[in-house]
């Protein structure tokens, strides 16, 4: 692979996951157990990326704090994008930090490494502007993708319907001269696409499609970080050591032998897991989580330093940081109705998602589909149904 420095788009917010973007961008929420940024700096670096390089916006410091000057001993540099004027301004904003041709990806789609190797080989091999594209039954969440052999004949941005079978999977290959057809590219409504960039390059010349079929997961939706969960846990994307098959338990985590742990599960760094717990499957603990005794959690990804109590039982669960639930706490599973903004979703798989450091007194039961905003306060018997906003104190 002749490509050494790949460029990450991960200035967004991701207003789509509120509640649980309120306090960082997309990129850093949990994908397992680790940030969804981790796994794409990941796959770079198994792809013999030499440098990286990232555009960071919203909550910015959450980006720069995590990481550092580098990560697994590859230099990243960053770049900000002030504001969120769309994916090719954001692209731009690397002009001065690249001089070479580039791998650009989405910060906030997890993929793997052969994916990355796949697009960064049919550059090398031609010199064409290269994306992967990916197979998937639901477009139209999606840039689908019309194809003729190996080239791209047409992009569509969101697509009504899903009459497509390939969708843009967000990793591209350049070289240094995107960013003055970016550039020259006219903004929409103020902003500027790197798509409408891209339609303009396949209109001129000849732009390559890889399909791959490695992972290639999206968080589009706070339910999404379940799916993204499962992904990770049956591919072993994980740092924990392997205890039996399927299940990973830090070094310094301390789970108590009376404890059952259901495959594929993942207790992070300076967990504690009591007495007659039961945790998975499909279970992601972040570092510093608590599971009381008794307590059940299973299809959930729990986010760092949070505290589960003993006798709670929480399924179709996601918690931001330093969230407490007290004892009893009773989250069922879904599939439920889900209010985003002023969107229903119906029959989601979701119980509820409860956001950074929440409070939850003892004896609270939530419906299907509840969504509780950052720092809210739930009295002791409290029935949650629907929505709960950002610092609001529930009382019986």
């Amino acid at each position: 692979m002749n490509i050494d420095t790949a460029v990450v788009l991960a200035a967004g917010e991701g207003t789509r996951l509120r509640p649980l973007t309120r306090n960082r961008p997309k990129p850093m929420l949990p994908a397992g157990n680790r940030p969804i940024l981790e796994h794409v700096f990941d796959a770079l670096i198994e792809a013999d990326v030499e440098e990286i390089v990232v555009v960071v916006g919203y909550k910015r410091d959450r980006v720069q704090n995590h990481f550092g000057p580098t990560y697994r001993d590859v230099p990243v540099t960053y770049v900000t994008q002030s504001k969120q004027l769309g994916s090719g301004h954001a692209l731009l904003q690397a002009r001065q930090a690249v001089d070479d041709s580039m791998l650009v990806l989405n910060g906030d789609r997890l993929t793997d490494a052969g994916t990355v190797t796949a697009v960064a080989n049919s550059f090398a091999e031609t010199g064409d502007p290269s994306l992967a594209v990916v197979e998937r039954q639901e477009t139209s969440r999606y840039g689908a993708v019309e194809m003729h052999g190996d080239e791209i004949e047409t992009l569509v941005e969101k697509p009504r319907d899903d009459d497509y079978r390939l969708i843009n999977g967000g990793v591209y290959a350049f070289s240094e001269d995107i960013f003055t057809a970016v550039d020259s590219t006219p903004r929409q409504e103020g902003e500027l696409a790197l798509t409408d960039t891209l339609a303009r390059l396949i209109d001129r010349k000849r732009v390559r499609g890889i399909e791959v079929d490695g992972m290639w997961v999206d968080a589009t939706y706070p339910w999404d970080l379940l799916t993204v969960a499962r992904e990770v846990l049956a591919r072993g994307r994980v740092v924990e050591a392997a205890r039996s098959d399927g299940v990973w338990i830090a070094d310094s985590a301390r789970v108590n032998p009376e404890a059952v742990l259901q495959a594929p599960v993942v207790v992070g760094q300076d967990c504690e897991v009591g007495p007659g717990a039961v945790i998975g499957p499909s279970t992601a603990l972040g570092s510093n989580v608590t599971v009381g005794s008794n307590a059940v959690v299973q299809d959930s990804v729990i986010d760092a330093d949070t505290r589960i109590d003993p006798g709670s039982t929480l399924i179709d669960t996601v918690t931001g940081q330093d969230v407490h639930l007290g004892a009893n706490t009773v989250v069922p599973a879904g599939p439920a109705d889900v209010q985003v903004g002023t969107r229903v979703f119906e029959e989601q798989r979701l119980g509820a998602v409860i956001a950074d450091r929440a409070r939850v007194r003892g004896n609270v039961s939530f419906t299907p589909g509840s969504l509780v905003g950052p720092n809210a306060r739930l009295d002791v018997g409290v029935t949650v149904r629907g929505n709960v906003e950002e610092g609001v104190e529930v009382t019986r």
